[in-house]
């Protein structure tokens, strides 16, 4: 089977399957595991990535305002490819080509070609699409052993986190400028980590005022924006410390606001998302965690930086 991803989640399913040698193409965003590297890229975005927060959001949502995707999407390189199957998403409109786009190539493709949309809300949902993926490649046995092995590492957190007294309030921000709280699965890992997560299971991402956050008063502050690492969200931290009110919030006073990966472990639905859960179990409640081994570089404070 030859296998086009163009969404970073779906390429980790695939590999995580054990089918790195059927993936024959992938979008600019896939970077893990290593060993995808050379892989044809077929959609790479559009607006610039190494713009400030503000810009490259205003130049997204323009895009979008006027039906436009943000990916360009190469269709020559998908027709000489071949693939017997595509997986997108539409979940997410700056995540990937739009299905539209992606459907409108498809069609120079043989009609044997199949195109699924993964699109999971919960961390529920993200299982089904691994055991979905698994099914469509022939790998429903192997895809069963990977669930069972995060759904046990889960319920070890949880089991845990089940006897805490006290449950922290958390902040978890997936944009920083505009101010963005994390959706989707992201509280329903915070609730499972041990602590009171803002915003609904399941919902999506939204805009967020500043005097919200100051009347919710986190008491940790999870800095997760998407497509960022540690390194590159440590270069906007001024954007927070500007706010009115920043230093008087409970988790900064306590020396409470991490830094994380948020690509790599909160919002992208594919397995990493339970080493997310992991590290927000070890920020909640460090004691109790203690044990728990977390990737290097996984977790810093925003004193590193500051």
């Amino acid at each position: 089977m030859r296998i086009v991803s163009l969404v970073p989640s779906a390429t980790e399913i695939v590999c995580e399957l054990g089918l790195l040698q059927q993936l024959v193409g992938v979008s600019q965003d896939c970077d893990w595991p290593p060993q995808i590297a050379g892989r044809p890229v077929l959609s790479e975005a559009i607006a610039g990535s190494g713009l400030p927060s503000a810009q490259l959001d205003q130049a997204v949502r323009s895009r979008v305002h006027q039906g436009r995707s943000v990916y360009h999407l190469d269709e020559r390189q998908l027709q000489a490819l071949k693939p017997d199957l595509i997986l997108t998403q539409e979940l997410c409109q700056v995540c990937a080509p739009a299905y539209s786009d992606v459907l409108a190539a498809a069609k120079i493709l043989d009609q044997g070609t199949r195109i699924v949309s993964l699109e999971p809300t919960t961390l529920g949902e993200i299982f089904d699409n691994i055991k979905l993926v698994g099914s469509l490649t022939g790998q429903l046995q192997r895809a069963q052993q990977v669930i069972a092995t995060l759904e046990g590492r889960i319920e070890r957190v949880r089991s845990r986190a089940d006897c805490v007294e006290e449950r922290p309030r958390v902040l978890c921000l997936e944009w920083l400028e505009p101010l963005f709280l994390a959706g989707h699965w992201v509280p329903e890992m915070v609730e499972i980590a041990g602590g009171e997560a803002w915003g609904d299971i399941g919902e999506p991402s939204y805009e967020v005022l500043w005097e919200e956050i100051e009347r919710f008063n986190p008491e940790v502050i999870m800095l997760m924006p998407c497509g960022f690492d540690p390194q590159r969200t440590a270069q906007e931290l001024e954007l927070l410390a500007e706010h009115e009110g920043w230093h008087e919030l409970a988790a900064v006073k306590r020396d409470q606001v991490y830094l994380v990966h948020g690509s790599f472990y909160f919002s992208r639905p594919g397995p990493r998302v339970v080493t997310g859960l992991e590290i927000l179990a070890k920020a909640l409640h460090p004691k109790l965690f203690s044990d728990l081994a977390l990737p290097q570089g996984a977790m810093y404070k925003m004193g590193k930086w500051s």
